[in-house]
Formats: C-alpha cells, sequence, structure tokens
C-alpha cells in the first residue's frame, strides 16, 4: 500500500476535522501522566498517595462507564464529546491552578482526579463510536492507525517535555496545557459535520433496556469478552508495576530520576510511533491473534524495571512494549469497528472498558499496599511473569484465535426487528 492510500482517510472532512480534535487534545494529554504522578509525590512521597489519587480516578471511570455508552448511543456522539472536553478543561486548569500556586493538597488532587475520571466515562464511548461514522469502511484500519500514529507520535515528545517541566517549572504548567488544548478541540469538533442527534430516534426504550441490549451484543461474541476479561487482569498488574512503582523506582534511584521516567515513556511511544508506520502498510487478517501475542512483549519493561533498573535497558524495554501495544490497539480497535453494529457500538465498548478497567483501582490500591510489605523488584519480575500467563491463555479461545476481517456491515438484529433496516442518513 502506497503512503498516500495509507493517507486516504484524511481525504474525507468529517474525518479530518475529527483527527484534528484528537490530535490537540492529545497533545496536552500526554503530559499528564508524569506531571500528575511527581506533583501528587512533591505533596506526599509515598506508593500510597500516589495510588489514592491515580485508584480513585479509575474508580470513578469504572463506575460511570455504562451510563457513558448509553449516553453516546442515546445522543450525538460529537456533542457528548464537547461537553466532555469541556468539563475536562474545567477540571484540568483547576488542578494545574493549584499546583502551580502551591496550594494544592493531596484531598484536593483527589476529588479533581475522581471527577475528571468520570468525565472520562462518557469520553472514551463516544470516540469509539465516531470513526464508523467519519470514514468509509474500507479505511477504517487506516483510520485507526492515523488516530494512533497521531497520538503515539505525539507521546514520544510529551513525557519527555513534562518531565524537563517538572523538572524546570513544577508539574502544574503541564496540566495548564492539557486544559488548554481541549478548550482548542472543542472547536474543531464543531466542524466535524454529524447531526445532533440521530434520526428516527425521538423515541428511545429506557436506559435499562439499552443497556441490556448492549450486554446481550457484547456476551454473545467470545472473542470479545475473552479479551475483556483478560485485560481485566492485564491492565491491573500493568496499572500497578508501571503506573505506581515505575515512578517510585523513577525517583528513588539514580540512573533515572525524574526526567529520565520521561525520557523512558517518550520511547515506548516512539515503538508505537515505529509500528503505525508499519501498521498504515499491513493488514491483519486476525488482528486478535497478533494483538494478543504482541502483548507478551509488555513484560519486558517490567522485567528490566525489576531487574536492571537503569536508563538505557528500561527505555529500550518500552520502546518494545510501544511496538506490542499497537499491534493490539489497531487490531481490537478494527475488530470492534468490522464486527459491533454501530447503533450498540459505543454500549459494547463501555462493556468493553468497564471489563477491562474495573479491576485497575483494586491494581493500584494493591500494589500501593505491597510496596510496603514485600521486595519491590521481586513483586515486579513475578509480576511480568503472570502478564505473559494470562495473555498466553487467551489465545485458547478459538474465537480469539481465528477472528478475520469483514468487508460487510454487522446488523444490529434485536434494532433491526424493532425500527427496521439502519438508512444511509442514520449512519452520517
Amino acid at each position: 500500500m502506497r503512503i498516500k492510500e495509507s493517507l486516504g482517510a484524511l481525504g474525507d472532512r468529517r474525518f479530518a476535522w475529527y483527527f484534528t480534535a484528537r490530535t490537540v487534545s492529545t497533545a496536552g494529554s500526554v503530559m499528564v501522566p508524569v506531571s500528575l504522578a511527581f506533583a501528587v509525590l512533591d505533596i506526599d512521597a509515598s506508593a500510597g498517595a500516589l495510588a489514592q489519587v491515580l485508584g480513585v480516578r479509575t474508580l470513578a471511570m469504572v463506575v460511570f462507564l455504562l451510563v457513558g455508552g448509553v449516553v453516546a448511543d442515546r445522543f450525538s456522539r460529537i456533542v457528548v464529546l464537547q461537553v466532555s472536553h469541556a468539563l475536562t478543561f474545567v477540571t484540568q486548569a483547576t488542578a494545574a491552578t493549584l499546583i502551580i500556586s502551591g496550594d494544592a493538597t493531596l484531598t484536593q488532587l483527589t476529588v479533581i482526579e475522581g471527577i475528571n475520571g468520570a468525565v472520562t466515562a462518557f469520553t472514551m464511548p463516544a470516540m469509539m463510536g465516531i470513526v464508523p461514522l467519519v470514514v468509509d469502511r474500507s479505511r477504517l484500519q487506516e483510520a485507526n492507525a492515523l488516530l494512533s500514529f497521531s497520538r503515539s507520535g505525539l507521546t514520544v515528545i510529551g513525557p519527555a517535555v513534562a518531565g524537563l517541566l517538572v523538572v524546570g517549572v513544577g508539574p502544574g504548567w503541564a496540566l495548564a496545557v492539557n486544559a488548554l488544548t481541549y478548550a482548542v478541540a472543542i472547536v474543531c469538533l464543531s466542524r466535524v459535520g454529524l447531526p445532533r442527534a440521530e434520526p428516527g430516534r425521538a423515541r428511545r426504550p429506557s436506559m435499562v433496556h439499552e443497556l441490556r441490549e448492549g450486554w446481550t451484543e457484547f456476551i454473545r461474541r467470545e472473542w470479545l469478552w475473552v479479551v475483556v476479561l483478560a485485560f481485566g487482569l492485564l491492565n491491573a498488574i500493568h496499572v500497578g508495576v508501571i503506573g505506581v512503582l515505575g515512578p517510585l523506582i523513577a525517583t528513588s534511584t539514580d540512573a533515572i530520576g525524574k526526567a529520565g521516567w520521561g525520557l523512558a515513556l517518550s520511547a515506548e511511544a516512539a515503538g508505537t510511533v515505529l509500528m503505525t508506520i508499519v501498521m498504515l502498510r499491513l493488514r491483519l487478517e486476525h488482528p486478535l491473534r497478533a494483538g494478543m501475542l504482541a502483548m507478551c512483549a509488555l513484560a519486558v519493561p517490567m522485567v528490566l524495571l525489576g531487574a536492571a533498573p537503569a536508563l538505557i535497558p528500561v527505555a529500550i524495554g518500552f520502546f518494545v512494549a510501544g511496538a506490542a501495544v499497537e499491534v493490539f490497539g489497531v487490531g481490537w480497535s478494527t475488530a470492534l469497528h468490522e464486527h459491533i453494529p454501530v447503533t450498540v457500538l459505543s454500549r459494547v465498548s463501555s462493556y468493553d472498558a468497564l471489563g477491562s478497567f474495573v479491576a485497575m483501582p483494586i491494581g493500584t490500591f494493591l500494589y500501593g499496599w505491597l510496596a510496603t510489605t514485600v521486595d519491590v523488584e521481586t513483586l515486579i519480575l513475578l509480576s511480568a511473569g503472570v502478564y505473559v500467563v494470562i495473555a498466553v491463555l487467551a489465545l485458547l479461545s478459538r474465537s480469539v484465535r481465528d477472528l478475520g476481517r469483514s468487508s460487510e456491515e454487522p446488523v444490529d438484529e434485536q434494532r433491526s426487528e424493532r425500527v427496521g433496516p439502519t438508512t444511509p442518513a442514520e449512519r452520517s
């Protein structure tokens, strides 16, 4: 596939504006993990403090995910994103102001990030449901790869810049940039051009009924719930090792340091960028088989962090992990877009996110506690081994191994029986 053909999705004005909005908001968001982590550690230099803020944020997101999925399927996904972005602007600007002024407390950051996590529960399902509406089905993998390329390309620079800002002027300025980018993204989303409400959807069933529809679509696909179940465990391990123990080790050893941790995370994004270029030109015939095998590579930076906590080895490990994440990410998004009816896509993705993230608060709090009771290096190495075992076990499902590509639009059988076939106008 030629480069021009790989970029063909940007020829659709709607996708081009959506791509721009995602790129702008991501430009600030990529600095948040580093800046927030060290803002918390400046207030209370303990794993428990960091676990508290990250855990509450994730818990709030998990609690509201199903509601977010219903809202995104019920109303205009563009409007849902704009409202969510406005609330994110307020929360991040508030946190930035408190941190820059030196008045921030652990309780304040916990509450603010809890609100921000709840808002994210509406953002993610809406984003997943927009892509099939703004790009031709034949270009879904290319569109997902372009979005990932934008995100990962910025992530190469973002953590490193955030690390330098933390050392130079403090972590609050990175959060201030993040707030500003969401304001700009709201304007870009207004240019996408989707209708404010789907035609023919004036009379909607109850929220409980719609949740039940989404659950039916989710549970009847073995490949879907098997992978989500696996990621419920994988994400709990990852957030514990990389999100909690990683910054703790970075601050406790001169071999990495705060700025070095930002550079290591940038190396992960560099690996993602490189693999994105490959994904723009390579068609994944069995996206989940390739994705789950690739996920085993995420154990590499964990092993190096536990066995050789030095900047160069850890950065190399993150580079490998970044490439692996891209294989799974593009494959998973494309599988959802090709095999899930667009009318229930946001609800199904909310069940996906709920199952994938539900154990993250547990992992965050658990690793924060374990860091004070067991040897951290041993804990990381054991976690890496368990991570690989879980990823491989998911491939025992034939549905996961053999899921292929689909050129036909999936049919929502329940909705077809109730309202008739979806018209082209309803898909635009």
